[in-house]
């Protein structure tokens, strides 16, 4: 028989506050189209964006969550001491060690808190949100923040066709609490490694060492490859995790879909037949594709401006490099 004592958690978990970051400076097509051989039309024909956010020097990957995580904080209506981890994920983050998280906690005045980094791309907020839920109810935090935050102007090749246009900067935050009733549905989650390399980093971080190219590395993909995965696998994901929500369609009052390309979220608003009562998250055509920050950043301003409000049940979906995808059902906070 175990000696070990039974953990003392919450019977359920929630949001209950979300706050986000996007960089000062804005940045049109017109400033891609310098280095690129192409026009605003097929830009906005091909992904939907017309501007996007880069980072100045002072924005870095802390100071940004710090001012996310700040406002996600407040708006929880908690004390950052309170806060019992922070999971950051993020793929600029340009050391392996330490953990961005550990900086951040600090900053925010978290105390000292569990602390760390995941790397699952654009699917890497819905995995922090899994893991979050699964420590308060199993016992080892009360509160949690989770963050996804991003630098990825600094992962762009500038003259690459295919890339250039995509990638913004930010950071968006939410702190994940106790919950008397289901707040946060099960995740549908996964990978298909098989297709890992149809979104990967140019050179790996041991060959730039070695050889010293001339170029710094940075994010390239397949797109007409990651467009069709998107697309037709992602919205059956997207359909299991209502399966497991047990929500129907037409429950929904928010579909927050990873914001990776107008196309791609009106393709699967479409596969998925979302009556058009709901609201669906297009924040991709200001802010750009933020990977892990860009559920969160659309959350808040989806809130921020009255287009969704407390209580409504939303649909949440990452997906990205790996190639991997976290779906699940949420109540906003």
């Amino acid at each position: 028989m175990s000696k070990i004592k039974p953990s003392q958690g919450a019977p359920y978990a929630r949001i209950m506050g979300v706050g986000g970051y996007r960089p000062t400076r804005v940045v049109p097509n017109e400033v891609i189209l310098e280095t690129i051989d192409s026009s605003d039309e097929w830009i906005r024909s091909r992904s939907g964006i017309a501007t996007r956010h880069w980072a100045s020097e002072e924005e870095t990957v802390a100071a940004m969550s710090v001012e996310a995580s700040g406002k996600a904080i407040a708006d929880a209506g908690i004390r950052p001491e309170q806060i019992g981890a922070v999971i950051v994920s993020t793929v600029s983050h340009f050391k392996q060690t330490p953990a961005i998280a550990t900086e951040i906690a600090h900053k925010v005045g978290a105390g000292k808190p569990a602390a760390f980094d995941i790397s699952a791309g654009c699917a890497g907020f819905g995995y922090g949100l899994t893991l979050a839920k699964g420590m308060i109810v199993e016992g080892s935090a009360e509160y949690v923040l989770v963050i996804g935050v991003e630098r990825l102007s600094d992962l762009t090749d500038k003259e690459d066709r295919a890339t250039a246009f995509l990638f913004g900067d930010g950071a968006g935050a939410v702190v994940v609490g106790p919950s008397k009733v289901p707040a946060i549905g099960p995740t549908v989650w996964g990978s298909e490694g098989d297709k890992s390399e149809t979104i990967k980093q140019t050179v790996a971080w041991d060959e730039f060492h070695a050889e010293r190219p001339e170029k710094f590395p940075a994010i390239t993909q397949e797109g007409q490859a990651v467009f069709r995965w998107a697309v037709f696998e992602m919205a059956k994901v997207a359909q299991q995790a209502l399966d497991a929500a047990g929500i129907a369609p037409e429950d929904l009052d928010v579909f927050i879909p990873h914001q990776a390309n107008m196309r791609i979220i009106d393709s699967m608003v479409k596969t998925l037949k979302l009556p058009e009562n709901v609201m669906v998250a297009r924040d991709v055509e200001t802010t750009g594709n933020t990977s892990a920050a860009s559920i969160p950043l659309a959350m808040e301003r989806l809130l921020a401006t009255g287009q969704a409000k407390s209580g409504d049940t939303a649909l949440v979906i990452g997906f990205g490099a790996g190639l991997v995808y976290a779906a699940t059902v949420v109540t906003l906070p």
